[in-house]
């Protein structure tokens, strides 16, 4: 028995409610990944999609401009969220999601903590470097009690951030999968 054409609207309206929900929670996340939720919306429109997506597309599912849809398109590209597709006969560009999700988040999550680890390593090191010379220069016996529980500090963090270093070349060259399956 085929369903009534009400029944049918019904049905799709809470299939699109579904996906929408879905999309909000996952939009509101991705700050994570130092994507905005506007460009999280967009990745959730695009990956419910059955076919690839132009600028047009986009723009006219989420109602924003265009620019703002080639901005986000840019951003998920970068993030190897989304590609670019070719289908035969069809002049604009086409995007659709990323199916390794895996390797997303590995490349989002890389660059994001490889920059802020070193520079944050960095920083310890120069750090460390200048109460070394000013633990040499003083005569402040207070000062160079401080000096060397800072120093202590910055040693810890130093080690810490060595140690984020081996774990972020855990994804950079893939082990992670060897300790972590994919599912």
């Amino acid at each position: 028995m085929e369903p009534s054409s009400d029944q049918q609207t019904a049905e799709w309206d809470k299939l699109q409610h579904i996906r929408h929900r879905f999309i909000s929670v996952m939009a509101q996340n991705m700050g994570l990944y130092g994507i905005s939720e506007t460009n999280g919306r967009l990745y959730g429109t695009i990956l419910f999609s059955d076919k690839p997506m132009t600028l047009d597309n986009m723009s006219q599912a989420l109602e924003m401009s265009k620019t703002s849809m080639s901005t986000g398109v840019r951003a998920l590209t970068e993030a190897s969220m989304l590609s670019r597709v070719w289908e035969k006969g069809v002049r604009k560009d086409l995007y659709q999601t990323e199916d390794d999700w895996y390797q997303s988040f590995t490349s989002v999550f890389v660059n994001r903590w490889r920059e802020a680890t070193d520079n944050n390593y960095h920083a310890a090191l120069q750090a460390t470097e200048a109460m070394q010379r000013m633990y040499e220069h003083t005569i402040d016996p207070q000062i160079k009690e401080q000096i060397k529980k800072d120093m202590d500090k910055l040693n810890h963090a130093v080690r810490y951030y060595s140690w984020l270093d081996e774990v972020i070349a855990l994804f950079e060259n893939g082990d992670i999968f060897q300790i972590v399956e994919k599912k």
